[in-house]
């Protein structure tokens, strides 16, 4: 299932929230260099967050041969500001298309909901109780945690709370069968976070994959941080819409 948009109009410009987007669109240009190798792989391990790295459970000059020009070595000083800047790495056209999107979707209401300045710091703290998550779940990991799901996560249980009956508009995929419904948010959103404790069961206990620690960490960072962020008078001001 496909979200195409929302019935749930703004009230306000979502200037954070289109600035979110064009940095990560800016990293993807100029850093990751549209996802050409070796800029790729590079910017993924040196921006992206190393959960044995960060929690010192892999010895300092471990070498990690990468690709065949590329290899890894441990740091002895843990880069603690990947923590931010893995947020806005990907690892793909799929990967940062599919974040970006979700983050057009839904962000710009959350937004509405607690100003841009406020939505700002929702979405890094969001991002790292993510990152925190993953990070935990598995901390001898070697392997870099990228991308913004975290923090869209928690701006997708955010949205859950705010507006659980505004309407969305859905494409289905059943093999070549397409079609559009509309349901609720709060389905949409439920069935998001059922897929990712399904998709978790097969990933414990191996590294690598779809960081699915992050996304639950994340959905639930939001559920728990819009009551502190959330604007009671812009809420107010919405319900009059």
């Amino acid at each position: 299932m496909i979200p195409i948009r929302d019935e749930n109009p703004t009230l306000h410009t979502s200037l954070a929230t289109f600035g979110i987007i064009l940095i990560n669109i800016l990293a993807w240009i100029f850093v990751q260099k549209l996802g050409t190798e070796p800029s790729l792989t590079k910017s993924i391990f040196t921006n992206g967050l190393i959960p044995g790295e960060l929690l010192q459970t892999i010895p300092a000059g471990t070498l990690f041969p990468i690709v065949e020009s590329y290899s890894y070595v441990v740091e002895a000083q843990p880069n603690y500001l990947s923590i931010i800047t893995s947020m806005f790495m990907h690892g793909g056209w799929l990967h940062i298309i599919g974040n970006l999107w979700f983050l057009f979707v839904f962000g710009d209401n959350v937004e509405d909901a607690m100003g841009s300045f406020k939505f700002l710091i929702f979405y890094l703290l969001c991002g790292v109780a993510a990152a925190i998550t993953q990070m935990f779940s598995n901390p001898q990991s070697h392997i870099p945690m990228v991308g913004a799901s975290g923090a869209i996560g928690g701006v997708m249980g955010a949205y859950a709370v705010l507006y659980p009956r505004a309407r969305i508009h859905l494409l289905i995929f059943l093999g070549f069968y397409i079609n559009k419904i509309v349901v609720p948010a709060f389905f949409v959103l439920l069935y998001w976070f059922m897929l990712q404790f399904i998709g978790l069961i097969p990933s414990l206990g191996r590294g690598g994959g779809v960081a699915f620690f992050a996304h639950i960490g994340g959905f639930i960072a939001g559920i728990i941080l819009v009551f502190i962020f959330r604007n009671k008078r812009r809420m107010k001001k919405r319900n009059g819409i």
